[in-house]
């Protein structure tokens, strides 16, 4: 069991280091560091309960709601059990050493940050979001929420929008 841990660790301190060396994985030319490292991706249809799944398994809300295309940008999620009675934080890469205990703010954080890359529209960026949440009621894991599949660009979207969201 410590070696498994020591390998969720490993894992999780390597896709960190792709996220600031700018490896995200997906391109098709060449294979990258990111695309070898195991992961737990949640896929499927726009508004189909995909990040509703991932609170869940966290037991909090704090993912953004919203009709349409909500989850533009990829979420890096990595649980890490703490010990009985620690308080439950969560962490962001781009805001290191800063603590959220209020997950309403952990959305609010999410929502800027995909704003930042992405503007108010309805794009889409690969670029991930790492979240890391800290907390005793978790098991050590690492899972992806990735944009909803979708059919037809809607307005304000890419024609490409489709394949776009396949290739994350």
């Amino acid at each position: 069991m410590a070696a498994m841990e020591g390998l969720i660790g490993l894992v999780n301190a390597l896709q960190k280091a792709c996220t600031k060396l700018g490896d995200f994985g997906g391109d098709a030319s060449l294979p990258t560091l990111w695309d070898s490292l195991p992961s737990v991706a949640v896929v499927g249809g726009q508004s189909s309960g995909k990040s509703s799944v991932l609170e869940s398994i966290v037991g909090r809300d704090f993912l953004p709601r919203g009709s349409g295309i909500v989850t533009r940008r990829p979420l890096v999620l990595q649980l890490y059990k703490t010990k009985q009675g620690e308080q439950e934080y969560a962490e962001f890469l781009h805001l290191p050493n800063r603590r959220f205990t209020d997950f309403s703010l952990v959305r609010k954080e999410i929502q800027d940050e995909t704003d930042k890359i992405t503007g108010k529209s309805k794009q889409i960026s690969p670029v991930p979001i790492q979240l890391s949440i800290y907390s005793p009621n978790v098991v050590n894991l690492t899972m992806i929420d990735l944009p909803g599949l979708t059919k037809v660009a809607v307005e304000g979207q890419p024609e490409s929008i489709v394949q776009d969201i396949e290739n994350l």
